[in-house]
């Protein structure tokens, strides 16, 4: 192919990979956390599901990111959506004293959830892997497929320091939480008033955080004292 001779090619696909490493680490945070809820030998599964049906989403929503962006009160449902899936994660997480008598959840439960955290976290990313393919989309889809060993390999490291390091849990559902807040005071109705006043975009990703831990906290405190 004449497009491989190219080297506006190579330094396309060098630049998308590389926004990929950057922008992945919020994703692999959910796929750790979604996939640590599994038995050990599911983990992989929905790690690999996960992140290869993710790869694939990101591509189809390069075509209609910018269009979804401009659409009041969508980032706002989302950034919800991402707040409500970060309680979830934290407030099922179960302690390690509890020991053999862990619960553990579907395979089909964690790529759904999965997915649809991507699918918040990827709408404002893809815009920037567009821009770097040029409208290529060979590129793209080449560039984005070799995204996914990055993160499966983030997502397994995840899992491993969660399981050795319990305040990752915790730190990875405040990140989430932080993403939701961040999206919803991006949406285009918003958009104004946060160009006005630039505390906003801190404020609403703190404010994410802070609901998310507190939430799942008292969620995990509820269940505990239910079992006992």
């Amino acid at each position: 192919m004449e497009m491989l001779q190219t080297p506006d090619f190579w330094i396309g696909l060098l630049k998308i990979i590389w926004i990929n490493i950057i922008l992945s680490g919020d994703n692999a945070v959910v796929i750790a956390m979604a996939a640590r809820a599994l038995p050990p030998h599911q983990q992989r599964q929905a790690i690999l599901w996960g992140s290869g049906a993710a790869v694939v989403l990101r591509i189809v929503l390069t075509v209609v990111a910018a269009q979804l962006m401009a659409l009041p009160w969508l980032q706002i449902v989302g950034g919800l959506l991402l707040l409500w899936i970060g309680v979830q994660l934290l407030g099922e997480e179960d302690d390690d004293e509890e020991g053999d008598s862990k619960s553990y959840g579907s395979l089909g439960a964690a790529v759904r959830t999965i997915l649809i955290a991507d699918l918040v976290m990827s709408l404002d990313n893809v815009i920037a892997v567009a821009a770097a393919a040029q409208g290529s989309t060979t590129l793209l889809i080449i560039g984005l497929a070799i995204s996914i060993p990055l993160v499966i390999f983030g997502s397994t490291l995840m899992i491993k320091l969660m399981e050795r390091f319990p305040i990752i849990v915790v730190l990875g559902a405040a990140l989430i939480g932080w993403v939701g807040g961040e999206t919803i005071v991006a949406d285009a109705i918003l958009k104004d008033y946060a160009a006005a006043n630039g505390w906003l975009h801190y404020a609403g990703a703190v404010a994410g955080a802070l609901f998310v831990v507190a939430v799942g906290k008292a969620l995990q405190a509820r269940a505990r004292a239910q079992t006992a």
